[in-house]
């Protein structure tokens, strides 16, 4: 019979402590550890937490501001309660300053409007008591939205300011607004055909561009559809001209972020301003107003292409381009001697694209010169094309002959 001789089993030693794996002080030690461990876990994951969040702060707050831009399409959806009133007898302007000191040209446009339109009241918001007056109707004894009086004395771009500041205006008080450049040419009570009824309409644009054709144009497609915004009419507390307020807001914080500057600190382009706070801003939640007062079904540019006569859509009423737009030399717009001719804008205070610079060429300077005119377009994209194709020594030729007046 073989007898076994009893071995032991080998000690395992800790590797940082040199003791055995079954020691009380190993023991001891891992307990100590683990304990550790637990109570500074919660902060490094915490901390982790925080800078995936910062990291990554498109994807965490995406779901947050989707609902919030669902609660505010459901506040644009909600019925309006405006059937037993009509547009206010108001007009609006807005300039530098008063009346009392406006240069010859604004003051022989501006005295058409009370001089057409005798039972309304004139009122003229200028540079000094705009600020006052945002306060009063969007402050605590107001609308409460201290974060659109925030939004106005930080914009320190002019443009944007009156523009934004338009919309305020008939929010909260609504009636007819018009630019200190623009002549009435026919009473305010002309701008709603007599078929329709008074009570029914609720808001009075005008087409100024209708010129789809050019939609996939690099320049010109973002404005070739457009709503005129120099002359419009509402009742006040219209979801669409909230709709443009916020959309105008949260475009200007984007933006501010994107550019990594305050919002006292934007420098715009041209183009930017147009799609921000100008016609195409306006036409695009006036047609999205449309479609969410239209059940949800979407409402294009397609019924105001050519339109001959105007059309009421969900209580906006879209006039021809003649109408508040004559004397373009496109878009069919016409002339301010017609009958349908409401008003006349002069262009004398719209200095303001010159403080923003746009698409500029060196050679062939801006396609907006040839005024919607298909064939200098085309001749224009032709030349443009051909450009980037040359050299730079050849690029560099061309421009040095180029005539000092082109």
């Amino acid at each position: 019979m073989r007898t076994r001789s009893f071995r032991p089993p080998p000690l395992k030693l800790h590797l940082d402590t040199k003791m055995p794996a079954h020691s009380p002080i190993a023991s001891h030690f891992r307990s100590r550890l683990t304990t550790q461990v637990r109570r500074v876990l919660p902060a490094y994951l915490a901390a982790l937490f925080l800078i995936l969040f910062f990291a990554n702060t498109h994807f965490f707050t995406t779901p947050i501001r989707a609902a919030h831009k669902y609660r505010r399409e459901l506040r644009y959806q909600q019925p309006l309660q405006t059937s037993t009133t009509t547009i206010p007898k108001k007009i609006w302007q807005t300039w530098k300053q008063g009346p009392l000191t406006f240069e010859q040209r604004d003051s022989d446009t501006a005295k058409t409007w009370p001089a057409k339109n005798p039972n309304y009241r004139y009122e003229v918001l200028t540079d000094d008591n705009a600020l006052e007056y945002v306060e009063e109707h969007y402050g605590v004894h107001g609308f409460n939205r201290p974060d659109i009086i925030e939004l106005y004395r930080e914009l320190n771009i002019t443009i944007i300011r009156a523009d934004l500041l338009r919309y305020l205006i008939m929010y909260a008080e609504g009636g007819v607004y018009a630019d200190i450049d623009v002549e009435c040419l026919r009473p305010v009570q002309r701008f709603i055909p007599e078929r329709y009824n008074e009570l029914e309409v609720d808001m009075i644009i005008g087409v100024e561009i209708d010129e789809p054709a050019f939609a996939d144009h690099p320049i010109l497609g973002s404005k070739c559809k457009s709503f005129c915004q120099w002359t419009f009419a509402a009742k006040p507390r219209l979801p669409v001209m909230m709709r443009l307020v916020e959309n105008i807001q949260e475009w200007i914080h984007n933006l501010a972020k994107e550019k990594g500057v305050p919002v006292g600190q934007l420098e715009l382009d041209f183009n930017e301003v147009i799609s921000g706070t100008g016609p195409s801003a306006f036409t695009d939640a006036v047609l999205a107003q449309m479609t969410a007062q239209n059940g949800g079904k979407e409402v294009t540019w397609d019924p105001f292409h050519n339109l001959a006569e105007s059309r009421l859509v969900n209580g906006i009423l879209v006039l021809n381009v003649e109408a508040f737009a004559a004397g373009q030399g496109h878009s069919d717009s016409g002339n301010h001697d017609s009958r349908g001719a409401l008003v006349k804008h002069h262009y004398h205070a719209s200095g303001w694209p010159s403080l923003h610079p746009r698409r500029n060429h060196p050679m062939y300077g801006e396609v907006e010169k040839c005024n919607w005119k298909p064939d200098c377009v085309a001749e224009w994209d032709k030349n443009v094309k051909e450009w980037d194709d040359l050299s730079k020594e050849e690029q560099d030729k061309r421009l040095a002959s180029k005539p000092p007046h082109k």
